[in-house]
């Protein structure tokens, strides 16, 4: 249901308020105008800089550059017999104001079960606690992907009319995978975004998405919640072959419309240090989608009611950065105590949210969340509908724990070659990836302090000097790898 369509219904089922949280006042106008049209309704939009007007006409009603006057107005016209749909622009900032606030209210409560409708608009409505409940609240007014495609188009056409050099390199099916990254983008922003693409380079092309989804990352994620990372091609992980395999079985349907419904997202269970944080950026690597991880230590708050803000926030920005990648690393941490008798019901409440969320989202985002700790995640999460499939991140076997050891060399610009690979996999048998890497970093450091070049004996030194986490903690890796196998969880 796009916009026009939801706000349509809310007038027809005669709600007195509705509230659109939304940045692109002239797009919301110019539908609501439209809407109202449709439903032989009157139009009355208000601002503090306009005053109160009817329709398109820049003539506004005396003394109405004021919230009480324009109220004032307002009530007057509701004595008149035909219906008609009022918007005001940013009035939730002046309902602070007791006078403000109380005949607001009576024009509310005069248009109660009338097909006349109050549309609050703004980039962020907060409303007082005895007028919220009497509103319907909807986010978005953002225009869908043929509004997207026609808003391209004029862009393109306009580059060409000016006589500026531009080349158009894009298939059709790239065209609808740019299309699709500047879906969440008002139209100035996507003319913004198109605009800096375009003269960047004289080119349109596919390398662009990364350009449009620095400009998303930019203008969503202010609060700090979300965090970019960037992605990973599938040759820079060794192992994780299965799950490899599985994205590689989904990645077509993710983009395209078709019988087959878009992959929702997976847990990854594992061992710590291996590999699921990199998973995650191999995932989104390989979608094609940027990666945005769900920062937990930002989400609560000690001030009541704002860590379930900041978690809606979250999800709204996710909805409006998709296509996209959310990754939510070490996810018990959120319902770290869900009983609730620890924190007064806010990690039950948050619980409850995400877990609506993750069942009843439409857009086409794709979590991944990793655990360390299964006896944390409550049954309600691991349940089929919430994830697509559970997998087990194991201690890497020796073919693995010889391609982690070639992919650390090539990064840090040594030959892999030079170096006997397969006798550093046979003695770093119950490592992780993590320490793996580790060992490679210690080497360097001891052969550079050494005044020696780095070879095989030195990442056997640093090796043998490990003592892995399957050998400190094995009691708990020993559980780990147990739950696994007993409950059949599909290995990377």
């Amino acid at each position: 249901m796009n916009f026009e369509e939801e706000i349509s219904l809310l007038i027809k089922s005669r709600y007195p308020l509705v509230v659109v949280d939304a940045i692109d006042e002239d797009y919301i106008l110019a539908r609501l105008q439209e809407v109202a049209n449709d439903q032989s309704q009157a139009f009355y939009p208000w601002s503090l800089s306009k005053g109160l007007r009817v329709g398109t006409n820049e003539n506004s009603f005396y003394k109405t550059n004021d919230a009480l006057g324009m109220m004032r107005i307002v009530a007057e016209l509701l004595n008149k017999p035909h219906s008609a749909v009022f918007a005001f622009c940013d009035l939730d900032r002046f309902l602070a104001d007791a006078v403000v606030a109380r005949f607001f209210k009576d024009i509310v409560n005069r248009i109660k079960g009338t097909p006349t409708t109050v549309v609050l608009v703004g980039a962020e409505n907060k409303l007082p606690p005895d007028i919220a409940p009497l509103a319907a609240r909807i986010t978005g007014g953002y225009p869908d992907e043929m509004e997207i495609m026609d808003e391209v188009n004029n862009i393109v056409a306009e580059f060409r009319l000016s006589g500026v050099s531009l080349d158009v390199e894009l298939s059709p099916e790239e065209l609808r995978r740019v299309v699709k990254t500047l879906k969440g983008l008002s139209l100035q922003q996507v003319r913004n975004a198109l605009n800096t693409c375009i003269l960047k380079d004289g080119c349109f092309n596919i390398k662009d998405i990364a350009e449009i989804e620095k400009f998303k990352k930019e203008a969503f994620d202010r609060d700090g919640i979300l965090e970019f990372f960037a992605s990973e091609h599938t040759g820079g992980v060794a192992g994780f072959e299965k799950l490899k395999r599985w994205i590689g079985d989904r990645k077509k349907s993710f983009f395209t419309e078709g019988p087959l419904p878009p992959p929702k997202g997976l847990l990854m269970l594992g061992v710590q240090g291996c590999g699921k944080s990199l998973a995650a950026k191999m995932i989104a690597g390989e979608l094609g989608i940027p990666l945005y991880r769900l920062d937990l230590n930002r989400l609560y708050s000690k001030y009541i009611g704002e860590t379930e803000e900041n978690l809606r926030k979250a999800l709204a920005t996710v909805e409006r950065l998709a296509p996209v990648c959310l990754w939510i690393d070490e996810i018990e941490k959120i319902f770290a105590s869900s009983s609730g008798d620890i924190d007064g019901g806010v990690s039950k409440r948050v619980l409850g949210t995400m877990l609506t969320w993750m069942q009843e989202r439409k857009d086409r985002s794709f979590i991944v969340a990793t655990s360390n700790d299964i006896n944390s995640l409550p049954a309600e999460l691991l349940r089929k509908g919430r994830f697509d499939e559970i997998f087990f991140a194991d201690l890497p076997e020796a073919g693995a724990r010889e391609g982690i050891i070639k992919i650390h060399l090539q990064k840090r610009g040594l030959v892999p070659a030079a170096f006997d690979a397969k006798e550093l996999a046979a003695n770093s048998e119950g490592f992780s990836g993590a320490e793996i890497e580790q060992a490679v970093i210690a080497a360097l450091y001891s052969s550079s302090g050494a005044n020696e070049k780095i070879s095989t004996k030195h990442i056997l030194e640093q090796l043998k000097l490990t003592r892995p986490i399957s050998v400190i903690k094995a009691e708990t890796v020993d559980f780990l790898r147990n739950w696994a196998k007993e409950r059949n969880i599909l290995p990377v």
